[in-house]
């Protein structure tokens, strides 16, 4: 902390220096803009900042070193001169088949970690042939039925190798359980199986829909993953709390962090309230934030969701474990940035969002394609994706000192706002008896589109600039290669799923299915019976519906 008198003279010369040589020059020339602001416009930005602007911090309780709390600038001693971030670029190609060759192609590029897209059908419950999913199987990732089809798509890849990200919510028990299936089937000690399952039904409440039960019920299928993770699979990341698509559906830094902590918190005292010990499950939470362009105030971003976490769960849930109060984090770049209008520019808008990823000490981190305003990313966009990562490794420099950007009053005066705007958003959360009742209530829905409303109208005006969209536009775009899908895949992986059906032990799977209809009836957990399910080749939408069935299907405002 600076003496009080020294911190009165930095504020006297900054006060000279806006009357004089500041504020002279901009009332003879102006500026660029009236008033500056943070990328959705949450904290104004001022010409200059000094250490007036953190004259409260004390290092070691405020910043601190990495690996120790708060955490501010990382969660490991080493971070990224120790060990790289997992380079995991997302993929689902239509088929089985295509996924695996993707994979493959990923690994044989340098790629770290996998990070596994599923089409519509799967992500809601249902199979390739039901009547939902026609028009949409394969189209926007992988279709998986059955555990055949997760045979094929890790067809040559040992799992005690490969960590696995699966972007999967409303089934992800299901998919983890083919995931687990797929373990002992290669012989793999469930305790090497590492990877992470978003399973964060919270944030489709909020921003993408994609939900089938009521939340009460999605919260004990969560918890039921919790505790079977922390019992069988301990080095697998039961949730990614996902403020990605909170941040794509248009909110602000501040909101995205809050919200996301917010879900963690219900998670948590989900988890404890169906008396689970915080420091067996907690260890294995992880977070998913989105990375947009404005490389300051992500960063900032990171480094103050990673204090108030460990804040957080020391003084509301007494979590003593500190593994317990670290927030690990993957990343992807913001995929609501990229322009279908000059998508070259996306290549250099994802290598600053990575470098805001990196500077703020990411775990992992996806690199979006250039293409995927418009399509499935084709196989030499995604190489550039990953290789931008590569040189942000190994050419930039960013990795090779631990939060670099620690000390810049800037930085850390935006450290300082997003937090403060965050827990306030956080206390208004607890006033309308947290993140559950203002989802149902639809209030935190609605804060959201407000932000994105007003953004989508300073675009429309002008205001906001986006390039090669409403400024540096050209006339003609040139031609290019997109990611096409076979028309012929889904009636192929309708035919591959009746296969399979032909094939199996019914009685089997009826059986298993009952077992598993019994233990959602009771309060034994589920995860075993799933397990047992899915290696009876029960389909994804067979053990959907008993959920169905029980839980019943989510409808908004009933």
């Amino acid at each position: 902390m600076y003496d009080p008198d020294e911190l009165d003279a930095i504020r006297e010369a900054k006060e000279s220096w806006e009357a004089g040589t500041y504020g002279e020059t901009v009332d003879r020339f102006g500026e660029r803009k009236e008033t500056f602001t943070t990328d959705t416009g949450g904290q104004a930005v001022d010409p200059l900042y000094t250490p007036a602007d953190v004259a409260d911090h004390d290092y070691r309780e405020d910043v601190g070193n990495p690996g120790e709390e708060p955490y501010t600038r990382g969660v490991y001693s080493t971070m990224h001169r120790g060990r790289l971030w997992t380079m995991r670029q997302y993929a689902g190609m239509g088929t089985a088949a295509e996924t695996n060759e993707r994979f493959n192609y990923l690994i044989d590029q340098g790629s770290s970690g996998l990070s596994m897209a599923f089409d519509l059908p799967t992500q809601m419950g249902y199979d390739s042939d039901a009547a939902m999913a026609e028009g949409e199987v394969g189209r926007s990732g992988v279709a998986i039925d059955t555990l055949d089809d997760f045979e094929t798509v890790f067809g040559g890849i040992p799992l005690d190798e490969v960590s696995t990200s699966m972007t999967i919510n409303a089934p992800a028990g299901v998919l983890l359980a083919m995931y687990v299936a797929m373990g002992d089937e290669q012989g793999v000690p469930r305790e090497q199986l590492r990877g992470t399952i978003q399973n964060d039904i919270m944030k489709e409440y909020i921003a993408r829909n994609l939900y089938i039960y009521p939340p009460e019920h999605s919260m004990r299928l969560i918890t039921d993953i919790f505790e079977f993770c922390a019992a069988e699979v301990p080095n697998f990341n039961t949730i990614s709390i996902s403020g990605y698509h909170i941040r794509e559906a248009g909110s602000t830094a501040a909101q995205e962090v809050a919200f996301t902590l917010g879900n963690g918190i219900e998670y948590v005292q989900a988890a404890i309230d169906a008396g689970l010990d915080v420091d067996d499950f907690a260890p294995q939470l992880s977070f998913f934030f989105n990375a947009h362009n404005n490389i300051f105030e992500e960063a900032a971003k990171f480094r103050a969701a990673r204090r108030m976490w460990a804040q957080i769960m020391e003084e509301r849930f007494n979590a003593e474990n500190p593994k317990s109060k670290q927030l690990k984090f993957h990343t992807q770049t913001g995929g609501s940035t990229l322009t279908a209008q000059q998508i070259e520019n996306n290549v250099v808008r994802v290598a600053y969002q990575a470098l805001a990823a990196v500077l703020g000490g990411t775990q992992s981190l996806h690199t979006n394609g250039k293409d995927e305003a418009l399509a499935l990313p084709t196989e030499q966009s995604v190489r550039t994706a990953l290789r931008t990562q590569q040189i942000l490794a190994h050419e930039s420099g960013a990795a090779d000192t631990i939060d670099p950007l620690a000390g810049s009053y800037y930085v850390e005066s935006l450290t300082d706002g997003i937090e403060e705007d965050a827990f306030e958003i956080l206390e208004e959360v607890d006033r309308r008896d947290g993140m559950l009742e203002a989802v149902k209530s639809q209030w935190v829905q609605r804060q959201i589109q407000d932000v994105a409303f007003d953004r989508q109208e300073e675009i429309e005006e002008s205001e906001r600039i986006i390039v090669g969209v409403n400024e540096y536009e050209v006339d003609e775009e040139p031609e290019m290669d997109l990611e096409e899908l076979d028309p012929e895949q889904e009636q192929a992986q309708r035919e591959r799923l009746a296969e399979v059906k032909a094939d199996r032990d019914g009685d089997a799977v009826d059986d298993a299915l009952a077992s598993l209809r019994e233990a959602v009836r009771g309060s034994e957990n589920v995860m075993p019976h799933i397990v047992d399910a899915v290696k009876a080749y029960a389909t994804v939408q067979e053990v959907s519906d008993v959920f169905r069935d029980e839980f019943g299907e989510y409808k908004p405002g009933r």
